[in-house]
């Protein structure tokens, strides 16, 4: 489209993480692979888009233009929806070791696009659904300039319903607001080391988010990417929690929290993976770093998608989230001693993330250099970062209950993104009980994300198992 063209008086810019989303270094595309019960009628898939909160919104009924100084904006159109369903018929196939089940092609067919060079088409709005007819699943392809997980759960939930109660909107569990994972301490001087641990901790992890940007890095291990690394072919599997499992483990220890448990999981995992593999080169006491990213919006969980449209700033719709750097040290065979160390360390750790100001810190240092001095320069920092660190972890609050789009009932909802430069990405979605973790790997490096995400589930189990012993022994 011209520049010449009227109207940009009327577009909207891109926010400053939209604007690093759309940089060649940072890159990113959402996936979102929902898998229905019944087969899925392509008809009334179009017909209810059209109708859709989903294709009158903003973000999803706009394309993106640059204007006369190269800076990026929304403009408005008219959606096409059949230029944004593409149906893909047959089965689609696997990398033949040895399993042709939905889950394994369904996963197969996403690690492929995860590395696609092709993007979504610039001519339209950029978002897009496929259609695996033969293994019943929806896959949304959304650029990540459009939002951020929490944004696009609320406008898929728009057009959900309860299984079990069909005039209903589902309902969305809400996590715990930062900061309530340590005691409240009372009184003044209560208050003061409060506020002085909350001075000593930002100072220290803004520091070292500072140096990660610029120079400090993880050694070197196996499972580590680097420059490049997000061009490798990439293998997907997925790990399979029970929520009950991870709250039975979140009670054995005071004050712990899912997410807690989630990182205790990630730790004692990855131990269990490298002490299998035989010269993993590893030192005990080695640095692993990884990236999470970190709702900033002033409450926790998902938002009324009203709320998030009506431009509230604690409230808005589009990307609002800040990084946390959640350093593990590995210790060799990681299954030795009490399971549970595994997620003590994780609180200790989290905790004082939660007492600073690190992930509102990264938030302000990105707009900042944005601002002064481009979106060039932010997303070479932003993509320094992931160099220099390990893995990347993220977690999204899903339906409590079982949900249904067209009448269909939805038998799991799994998120991953296009590669990065670690060599392991994980996106968990929890959904009606249960949570699924996507592990996208670089198979070059990690040519086994299966056993990967066996190492995960026993881990869960063996904390569920020690839980209980703990449990049972407090009440003797």
């Amino acid at each position: 489209m011209s520049e010449a063209a009227a109207g940009y008086d009327h577009d909207e810019p891109l926010t400053p993480a939209g604007r690093l989303f759309v940089q060649k270094e940072t890159n990113q595309i959402i996936y979102c692979a929902m898998g229905s019960r019944d087969p899925i009628d392509v008809d009334l898939l179009k017909s209810t888009l059209r109708d859709s909160l989903m294709v009158k919104h903003p973000r999803f009924s706009s394309i993106m233009v640059r204007d006369s100084h190269g800076r990026e904006r929304w403009r408005r159109t008219t959606v096409d929806v059949d230029c944004h369903v593409i149906v893909v018929e047959g089965r689609v196939r696997t990398d033949g070791d040895g399993d042709d089940d939905d889950e394994s092609a369904v996963n197969e067919y996403l690690a492929e696009l995860s590395t696609t060079t092709s993007g979504l088409d610039p001519h339209l709005p950029l978002w897009e659904v496929r259609v695996l007819l033969a293994h019943n699943c929806l896959v949304l392809r959304i650029h990540h300039a459009l939002g951020d997980g929490i944004s696009m759960m609320s406008l898929f939930l728009t057009s959900c319903r309860k299984v079990n109660d069909p005039g209903s909107m589902p309902t969305i569990g809400v996590g715990r607001r930062s900061g309530t994972g340590t005691r409240r301490r009372k009184g003044w001087v209560g208050a003061t080391i409060a506020a002085l641990s909350v001075v000593w901790w930002t100072v220290v992890y803004v520091l070292e988010f500072i140096a990660r940007s610029l120079w400090v890095k993880d050694r070197s291990a196996v499972i580590n990417g680097g420059e490049g690394v997000e061009l490798w072919p990439r293998k997907l599997a997925t790990a399979s929690f029970r929520i009950d499992d991870m709250k039975a483990v979140k009670a054995a220890v005071p004050d712990a929290t899912i997410n807690d448990v989630l990182f205790g999981i990630i730790s004692s995992g990855l131990f269990r993976y490298l002490d299998h593999r035989s010269h993993n080169g590893i030192k005990d006491g080695t640095r692993l770093t990884g990236v999470a990213m970190v709702n900033l919006r002033e409450q926790p969980g998902l938002q009324e998608l009203s709320e998030m449209m009506k431009g509230d700033p604690g409230l808005r719709w589009g990307n609002r989230f800040g990084i946390l750097l959640l350093p593990i040290k590995y210790r060799g065979g990681g299954r030795s001693g009490d399971p549970l160390d595994h997620l003590r360390r994780a609180k200790v750790m989290l905790d004082r993330k939660k007492s600073s100001l690190e992930a509102h810190f990264s938030y302000f240092i990105g707009d900042t250099v944005m601002s002064f001095f481009g979106a060039k320069v932010a997303s070479i920092l932003n993509y320094r970062i992931i160099c220099n660190t390990t893995f990347t972890i993220s977690n999204v609050i899903g339906p409590q209950e079982e949900i249904m789009v067209m009448d269909n009932p939805i038998k799991y909802i799994r998120a991953n993104s296009s590669s990065l430069p670690h060599a392991l990405t994980m996106h968990m979605v929890s959904y009606a009980g249960r949570a699924d973790m996507q592990i996208l790997v670089a198979k070059d490096m990690i040519p086994a994300p299966k056993f990967l995400a066996k190492c995960f589930e026993e881990a869960l189990l063996e904390m569920k198992e020690a839980a209980a012993a703990t449990t049972s022994a407090n009440r003797e």
